[in-house]
């Protein structure tokens, strides 16, 4: 082999270890950055996905007029108890005229103190001699009030079955949002009870189909 050739191949073995190296700094400095683009991937994809919940509590509220009740935990984000302000909150309950049933508040009003939790409770009574399902519709007045009275366990969240001539005690705990306007110092809670077709149509289809025939007559 000529000495040209020799030099030929050793400068051809130079650039590919230099063209390695090069390779090899591309790959180093590449890691890192790979790694903080699927870091920040990561945290995004996290960080919409705790996003989603007020999202649709949001969505729910402002463009479908659904309010989305709130447990003992998120109702008392507002703030504490206002040691020195006292609410008072009435209570109402009424019937649909479809709905034979007896409906009303224990008591009619109690005070309360904003960031504190109390209860009360219902009395509602099936008067016919067959099973019914009712649902509750809440509302509260003053409108603006109702932003900031949170129900943490209410019968109205599912329906209500009574069987015929049943009684029962309704219970309902809530907290007035310490950030309640100044202003307001009475706030009334009222339900009105109406009867679930579907589910009373249901309940007794059930029912008719579980009673025995009965035995045909001798011949």
């Amino acid at each position: 082999m000529s000495a040209h050739e020799s030099k030929g191949d050793q400068a051809g073995v130079e650039q590919g270890d230099l063209q390695q190296r090069d390779l090899n700094q591309a790959r180093a400095q590449s890691g890192p950055k790979m790694t903080k683009i699927m870091v920040g991937v990561a945290l995004g994809a996290f960080a919409f996905t705790f996003a989603l919940v007020p999202m649709y509590r949001i969505a729910c509220e402002k463009v479908f007029g659904i309010r989305l009740e709130r447990g003992v935990a998120d109702a008392d984000l507002g703030g504490h108890a206002v040691a020195d302000r006292v609410v008072t909150v009435q209570f109402d309950g009424s019937v649909n005229s479809k709905l034979p049933w007896d409906f009303k508040p224990h008591q009619l009003s109690m005070k309360v103190r904003p960031g504190e939790q109390y209860e009360t409770t219902y009395y509602a009574r099936n008067t016919t001699d067959r099973a019914i399902v009712g649902s509750a519709s809440p509302s509260v007045a003053p409108a603006r009030a109702s932003g900031y009275f949170n129900k943490t366990e209410c019968f109205c969240f599912t329906a209500q079955t009574l069987q015929a001539g049943e009684a029962r005690e309704m219970p309902v705990r809530f907290i007035i949002d310490p950030n309640l306007p100044a202003d307001v110092e009475t706030v009334t809670l009222s339900y009105t009870f109406f009867k679930n077709d579907v589910l009373t149509a249901r309940l007794q289809q059930g029912a008719t189909s579980k009673t025995p025939a009965s035995p045909l007559a001798a011949p």
